[in-house]
């Protein structure tokens, strides 16, 4: 009884919290949260600020100023940065259309994740505001999958600190592609935005059959490889490709393919070992020489 008790005590405390967290549309009594980023660049944090204006013009003028001044705790950094202008906006039936100079697509992703929550946590508290929308050069921003982000509002994050963004992840990611002579593996560092309901291992494998994105290493898996699945037990991540990961596909050695995955999935998630099969089969031989009844481990030996 007593655990039920308490239980029902936290529950209410949570609810309580939620609803002070929800809509800011009111100011509070020390005035408006202006959102930043910590200096690590890992989640957001807020100040109180006293505004001045009382419609909503002013307030949005002042906010958006706000959010590039340097804040008072030095811990935080403004999110906007000084080269990103915004060239113009518009608000149309509570929508807040932002619109960006192109140097908003040279912010890393992570960055620009975090920049895009902290101006709809600030802005989304001006009571004739419920969403925001963003265009860079009057395009749509668009997301990683080639989608455009919409519109979005701040029930769209929650409060807790380590964990900012709710229907996006970040993560910093290290993964391994190969050099151009194809028999040592490459470090690309490859910030992402991901989807909640994505794992990160499943991210990281789908990452490295698109390729490198930025010059100076090259693939490693073939194009027409489809990840069927993956999942990780006791320590060992288990990741079933299809038959196309057994085309020729790119110059490579044939270990590089095998530990492009092996060491990225080891790199960044909580796996130490990883099986690779075949369309779920691992009686299988890659290019007559690796085994995928193999459980592999970490290889630094192949690392450039």
């Amino acid at each position: 009884m007593r655990k039920w008790m308490i239980f029902f005590l936290l529950g209410g405390l949570f609810c309580l919290f939620a609803a002070g967290c929800g809509r800011q549309s009111e100011v509070e009594e020390s005035g408006y949260r202006i959102w930043y980023i910590n200096q690590e660049e890992t989640r957001l944090d807020y100040e109180y600020r006293e505004l001045q204006a009382e419609n909503t013009e002013g307030l949005l003028s002042e906010m958006l100023g706000l959010l590039r001044e340097n804040p008072e705790n030095g811990s935080y950094k403004p999110p906007l940065p000084e080269n990103v202008r915004i060239e113009s906006y518009e608000i149309e039936h509570n929508q807040l259309y932002l619109n960006f100079s192109v140097e908003y697509l040279d912010m890393l992703k992570v960055y620009e994740v975090l920049c895009r929550a902290a101006l709809v946590r600030t802005l989304c508290q001006i009571p004739e505001i419920d969403y925001i929308g963003f265009r860079v050069v009057d395009q749509p921003l668009m997301d990683l999958k080639g989608k455009a982000v919409g519109l979005m509002n701040e029930e769209q994050f929650i409060e807790n600190a380590g964990e900012e963004i709710n229907a996006y992840r970040t993560a910093d990611l290290t993964l391994y592609y190969t050099n151009e002579a194809g028999d040592k593996l490459v470090t690309q560092r490859v910030p992402m935005e991901y989807n909640s309901n994505i794992s990160l291992e499943k991210l990281i494998v789908e990452r490295l059959i698109a390729g490198p994105p930025y010059e100076g290493a090259y693939p490693t898996i073939p194009v027409n490889t489809r990840l069927v699945s993956v999942s990780v037990r006791d320590g060992i991540c288990y990741v079933n490709l299809d038959a196309g990961f057994l085309e020729t596909g790119y110059n490579v050695t044939e270990s590089i393919p095998i530990y492009s995955i092996v060491n990225s999935l080891i790199k960044n998630t909580d796996a130490q070992k990883v099986q690779i099969s075949i369309d779920g089969e691992t009686d299988r031989i890659f290019r007559e020489s690796i085994n995928f009844d193999t459980i592999f481990e970490r290889n630094e030996d192949l690392i450039e």
